[in-house]
């Protein structure tokens, strides 16, 4: 049992990744891609679907060789960026046009008319959501009115419209499943929080046809298999799950009030709220956690558009650091940030503020400001956020105890230390941070019955953990969030 391996396949927003996990959680072995980011216009972002595939086979494919063929993989889980979409024909097999990313911000206006219209209470109360750019069901509505071979498509029924993880089952099962795992459909605007498939009024309001969306299954269970000329084999597909839902299983936060945060491209707060559906009063999200044998476990979301992309715009675009580790190093040369804010709505604001059209903006400078002043503000404004979000969860009926952090820019001691002193709670980060992929393995291990229950499967593959404590001085604590509170308040003007 020792030498059963599970492949997963993480595709993200920067780059895309396959790794072996054994059944107690240990990673074995990682092969790792980037992707090219796509900016045609301002706001907008882009993926090219077939650089995802092939770059997702490559590292699937270096994976499969370091373990001695496919006979040697008992399952894999995928987990994928949520809200990207991808377009393509059914007959084909091949994209209709480039992504469109969750970052993308094309149908705000799209958006802002459907509110003007007065259907955003009836939406939020059916699917959890707000009407945002963000969110899936928006971006398929734009490929269908702007896209050409994607109308064409949808006239002669060879339309399929997915996100990621749906696409990526269709490439690997050679166009045998059409599929798409609750946890994922619950951020299209399509689906009702409350139980079964898409539903009829909502597609029509968004003008997304039904015969374009694939079949909702559950996070985990024998729910696809890899055709065999894909990777020499056929291995079953046993999970699946949006990244922020991986992150939560991989983080074991599968009790009610269990909560945590990832801090990777964007950052994402997410508490399980159990089999209730969440109260939504404060702009926060409702989502699906995990869904097995129809059975749902849902979570209230917060979502932070920027998060580690503000330290990779501090490098590339502004040049102030030469790289991400350097951030820490800078914060921690000077006592404080001299009263400089960063608020990184490059993208607009996202959860609890929700303002789309907002930008980013620095604010306190001054002659005696420095790079690091500005890097520090930067990693700063991390907490922030995480400290806006907490105030509105508590606001919403779940507060928080503590706070488990993962993702990459969660391995910066400093930005760990400082959200904890923000918060005035205990902080904790598991040693192997990519819990996204872990969550994915769990729910493949537990999906192939390699354990009892999702459960079982999570605490077995955990490992250990850093506490970070509160040690902020009230005053400081105070200021800092009197500063911050003062910039989001001008953004919003």
């Amino acid at each position: 049992m020792s030498e059963i391996s599970i492949l997963v396949l993480d595709e993200g927003t920067t780059s895309t990744r396959a790794m072996l996990f054994g059944l107690d959680g240990a990673p074995r072995g990682v092969a790792q891609r980037e992707l090219t980011q796509h900016y045609p216009r301002t706001g907008w972002v882009e993926h090219d679907a077939n650089e995802i595939w092939d770059q997702t086979l490559t590292c699937a494919k270096a994976m499969i060789e370091h373990v001695g063929g496919p006979e040697n993989i008992a399952a894999i889980g995928i987990t994928n960026q949520r809200e990207t979409v991808v377009a393509w024909d059914k007959e084909t097999g091949e994209p209709l046009t480039r992504a469109i990313v969750w970052q993308d911000r094309r149908t705000a206006d799209f958006c802002a008319g459907l509110k003007a219209g007065g259907h955003e209470a009836a939406v939020r109360e059916k699917t959890g959501l707000l009407l945002d750019p963000y969110f899936s069901g928006t971006k398929m509505r734009w490929l269908l009115d702007h896209v050409d071979a994607v109308k064409d498509a949808a006239t002669r029924g060879t339309l399929a419209l997915g996100t990621v993880e749906s696409w990526l089952v269709w490439k690997l099962s050679g166009g045998k499943s059409f599929i798409t795992d609750a946890a994922n459909a619950s951020r299209t605007l399509l689906l009702p929080l409350a139980g079964g498939s898409w539903d009829e009024e909502l597609c029509e309001l968004f003008g997304v046809p039904l015969s374009a969306l694939g079949q909702v299954v559950d996070n985990y269970g024998p729910l696809a298999t890899t055709e065999e000329t894909v990777l020499g084999g056929e291995i079953p597909i046993t999970g699946m799950a949006g990244d922020q839902q991986a992150a939560s299983v991989g983080q074991n936060c599968l009790s009610p009030g269990d909560t945590k945060a990832t801090y990777g491209t964007g950052a994402f707060v997410l508490t399980n709220m159990g089999e209730a559906l969440p109260r939504l009063h404060h702009r926060l999200l409702g989502t699906v956690l995990v869904q097995a044998g129809g059975q749902r476990t849902y979570a209230l979301e917060g979502s932070v558009f920027v998060a580690g992309s503000l330290i990779q715009y501090l490098r590339d675009t502004l040049g102030l650091i030469e790289t991400a580790a350097e951030s820490e190093n800078l914060a921690r040369s000077i006592e404080s940030s001299g009263g400089v804010v960063v608020v990184p709505a490059l993208s607009g604001l996202g959860a609890p503020h929700w303002l789309p059209h907002a930008r980013g903006k620095i604010a306190g400078l001054g002659f005696d400001t420095g790079k690091a002043h500005i890097v520090r503000a930067a990693l700063e404004s991390m907490a922030h956020q995480t400290v806006d979000l907490a105030a509105a969860f508590a606001a919403d009926g779940a507060p928080w105890s503590s706070l488990r952090i993962d993702g990459g820019m969660s391995s910066n001691d400093w930005m760990a230390q400082d959200i904890a002193d923000l918060l005035g709670l205990t902080v904790t980060r598991p040693d192997f941070v990519e819990t996204t992929a872990l969550g994915a393995a769990m729910l493949a291990a537990a999906g192939a019955g390699l354990y009892p229950d999702l459960k079982q499967a999570a605490e077995a593959m955990s490992g250990a953990a850093q506490d970070f404590l509160p040690a902020m001085d009230e005053a400081t604590r105070a200021e800092r969030i009197a500063n911050w509170a003062a910039a989001v308040e001008k953004l919003a003007e």
